[in-house]
């Protein structure tokens, strides 16, 4: 029996019972369209990441002296005294593999303009940290290394700060505001960067000179962290090895000895990220997969229920001279037939809820071609395993005890 004959038949068939089919396809229509919108979620969510982190700067590195302890107790990272901008300048001269480096000390202060006032992070940085961070000025000037050295009072602030103190598209510069009762004289703005991938809003901050918020605001003679940018994506672990065998030199540490700082990448960072953003995706498209199989079973039970109904048409068909094999071929084609209009209807359905989902919840979202052909090749394989048995059962049949079938 010809390949051609056999759709038209399947189709036949199908035509019959319009509303069976139909519910028999819903299984799979809504599996397919279940994998694709958790899929694209999934994608969408590790993109949104990664384009998150990397608003965190460019080939960062992250160094904190080790937690220090009292009385027994270990206190947060980076409490401890040992880093100094000594540790800053050996870095500098010794790494080679390090494109900016800055060291930066973080406040919290009250700042008032007039009767207004908000409450925000405060942080010490050198220019530097501008490049390392990607920061923009939308307005005014960069503070320079001579207004660090002199700890001149003077201060760059993000948008969050000026909607605050100013009110919406107030242009601040030449302003003066008081942090912690210090006067502090507006030299720039920063453009709007928005939240970061930990949900931290980046323009809620303050920016000054590293030596005035660490000898004026806080009056300390340590460094809490240091912020390293590499030349390059490839030469971050050049950089972290050539800082860790510096720093080890300075504190006097031998090469087996355990280092007193801890040196995070982005590279870390994002690795951990999108890794917790993938097993959150698998776990979706498992639980999606499921309504696959429950479709799959729903074509098994209508194809078993189908063979028993057209026992008869089947031992005419064997007794005209039908082989087993058309048999088999016949009802294969009517359930592959179901799985694959199905998976069609379901990949337009799962491409509409996906859009919907972006416009509606503004979700990250992201379609790939991988997942379509992903879910179309699972109907498929659906349709062909749960159609076997019913096309087996049928292509059994003995013609005799199929033609006395009642």
């Amino acid at each position: 029996m010809k390949i051609k004959n056999l759709l038209i038949a399947a189709i036949r068939s199908l035509k019959k019972n319009k509303m069976r089919t139909f519910l028999t396809m819903l299984g799979i229509i809504i599996g397919v369209a279940s994998v694709i919108a958790m899929l694209a979620i999934g994608q969408g969510s590790k993109q949104s990441i990664q384009a998150q982190i990397s608003t965190l700067g460019t080939n960062i590195l992250i160094i904190y002296p080790q937690a220090s302890s009292s009385g027994g107790v270990r206190m947060e990272a980076g409490s401890s005294q040992k880093m100094t901008l000594e540790d800053v300048n050996a870095i500098t001269e010794r790494c080679p593999s390090v494109e900016y480096i800055t060291p930066q000390v973080r406040s919290s202060g009250q700042l008032v303009n007039g009767n207004m006032n908000w409450r925000t992070s405060v942080y010490g940085v050198y220019p530097d940290y501008f490049e390392i961070r990607n920061l923009k000025i939308m307005s005014g000037n960069l503070f320079t290394m001579t207004d660090d050295r002199s700890s001149t009072k003077v201060c760059i602030i993000g948008q969050t700060v000026i909607t605050n103190l100013f009110g919406d598209y107030a242009d601040p510069v030449g302003n003066y505001i008081r942090i912690n009762k210090i006067p502090f004289k507006i030299i720039g703005t920063i453009e709007k960067k928005g939240q970061n991938a930990f949900g931290q809003d980046q323009d809620d901050v303050v920016i000054a000179p590293f030596s005035t918020v660490q000898k004026r605001m806080m009056a300390i003679t340590h460094i809490q962290s240091m912020l390293v940018s590499a030349r390059s994506e490839a030469l971050i672990p050049a950089a972290s090895q050539e800082i860790t065998d510096v720093l080890k030199a300075k504190h006097n540490l031998g090469p087996s000895e355990e280092p007193d700082f801890t040196i995070r990448t982005q590279t870390d960072i994002a690795e951990a990220a999108t890794a917790t953003s993938g097993i959150l995706t698998v776990l979706l498209a498992t639980i999606a997969s499921i309504s696959l199989l429950v479709g799959g079973i729903g074509i098994m039970n209508i194809m078993l229920v189908s063979v028993t109904e057209r026992t008869r048409e089947i031992g005419i068909r064997m007794s005209v001279g039908a082989r087993g094999r058309d048999v088999l071929l016949q009802f294969l084609i009517e359930a592959l037939m179901i799985s694959l209009l199905g998976g069609f209807i379901g990949i337009s359905l799962g491409v509409i809820v996906s859009q919907l989902i972006a416009n509606i919840l503004s979700w990250p979202v992201n379609i790939t071609v991988q997942s379509i052909l992903m879910s179309f090749v699972f109907a498929s394989a659906i349709g062909i395993f749960f159609g076997w048995y019913p096309a087996r059962k049928a292509a059994r049949l003995n013609p005799i005890d199929a033609l006395r079938y009642e």
